[in-house]
C-alpha cells in the first residue's frame, strides 16, 4: 500500500475520531472508494493502529483535565478507576455475548470472524442511522440546560454496556453512543466526554493485542513486519491529525451543537444506503 494512501486514511481517522460519526465507518468507506478491501488482515491492523494514534492524541489533549478529575488524590483515583472498571467489565460481557450471538444469527460457520462483516455497507448505514437517532435525541434533550447528575456505578455500567453494543458494528459510533447515553442520564457534557474517552483509552490496547495475535495466526511473521511499518506511519499521522482537530471538535459538544452530529450521521447513512 502506498504511504500517500495511508496518509489520507490517517487524516480521515484523525479528523473523524473525536466526532461522534464513527471514524471507522469513514475509514472503511474511504478504503472502498480507493478500491481497498477493508476486511483483509493488513487493513484491519491499519485501522487499529489509526485508532491508537488518535488514542494517544486523546491522552495528550485531556491529560491536564484528567489530572484534576482522576489524579487529584488517591481516593479520587480509586473511585474513578472503580467506575471505569465497572464500565469496561460491562463492555466485555456485552461484546463477548455479541461475538457468540452474531455468527448464529447470520448462520455463519464456526470459523467465522467478526472482521468479515466490517465491509458490509448496509450494516454500516444501519449502524450510522442508529447512532444518528441516539445523538440527535440526546442533543435535543440537553441543548437548553447542562446536566447535573454525577457518574454513579449504575450509570457507569449502562455506559459500558452501550459501548459493548458498539464494538462489532462499524458505523455505530462508540463515542457518540456513550456520550449520548451519559447526556440522556443527565450528566454534564464535559464529564460525559471525559469518561467516554477514558473508556476508549482502556479499551484500545487489548483490541490492538487481539488484532496482532489474530493476524499472526493467519500470516507468517515476515508479512506481519511488512504491514507493521506502514501501520506505524499511519498511527503517527492520525495522532497529528487528531491533535489538530480535537480542540475544535470537542467544542461542538460543549457549546450545545451535539445534535448536529446526529443529523450528519443520518444523512451519511442515507447516502451510503442509497449508494449501495
Amino acid at each position: 500500500m502506498h504511504y500517500f494512501t495511508i496518509l489520507l486514511l490517517a487524516i480521515v481517522q484523525g479528523l473523524a475520531e473525536l466526532l461522534p460519526v464513527s471514524s471507522s465507518a469513514h475509514v472503511i468507506m474511504a478504503e472502498k472508494f480507493m478500491g481497498i478491501d477493508p476486511t483483509t488482515p493488513s487493513m484491519t491492523l491499519l485501522l487499529v493502529m489509526l485508532h491508537t494514534g488518535t488514542m494517544l492524541a486523546v491522552i495528550v489533549y485531556f491529560w491536564r483535565s484528567w489530572k484534576t478529575t482522576y489524579f487529584s488524590s488517591w481516593q479520587s483515583f480509586w473511585h474513578q478507576s472503580w467506575l471505569a472498571a465497572l464500565a469496561t467489565g460491562a463492555t466485555g460481557v456485552i461484546g463477548l455475548l455479541l461475538l457468540k450471538l452474531i455468527p448464529r444469527v447470520l448462520g455463519e460457520p464456526k470459523n467465522f470472524e467478526i472482521e468479515q462483516i466490517f465491509g458490509n455497507t448496509h450494516l454500516i448505514a444501519a449502524s450510522l442511522a442508529t447512532a444518528g437517532v441516539l445523538i440527535f435525541l440526546s442533543g435535543w434533550y440537553c441543548r437548553e440546560q447542562e446536566g447535573t447528575s454525577t457518574l454513579t456505578p449504575l450509570r457507569a455500567l449502562i455506559i459500558g454496556a452501550v459501548q459493548g453494543l458498539c464494538l462489532p458494528f462499524r458505523g455505530f459510533s462508540r463515542s457518540g453512543a456513550t456520550i449520548s447515553s451519559a447526556l440522556i442520564m443527565d450528566m454534564a457534557r464535559r464529564p460525559a466526554e471525559e469518561f467516554s474517552f477514558v473508556l476508549a483509552v482502556i479499551l484500545t490496547p487489548p483490541v490492538i493485542a487481539r488484532e496482532v495475535l489474530r493476524i499472526s495466526h493467519h500470516q507468517p511473521t515476515p508479512h506481519l513486519s511488512t504491514w507493521l511499518m506502514p501501520s506505524l506511519f499511519g498511527m503517527v499521522m492520525s495522532f497529528v491529525a487528531g491533535l489538530v482537530a480535537l480542540r475544535w471538535l470537542s467544542q461542538w459538544l460543549e457549546h450545545g451543537r451535539w445534535h448536529y452530529f446526529g443529523v450528519y450521521c443520518l444523512v451519511a447513512a442515507a447516502l451510503i444506503g442509497l449508494g449501495h
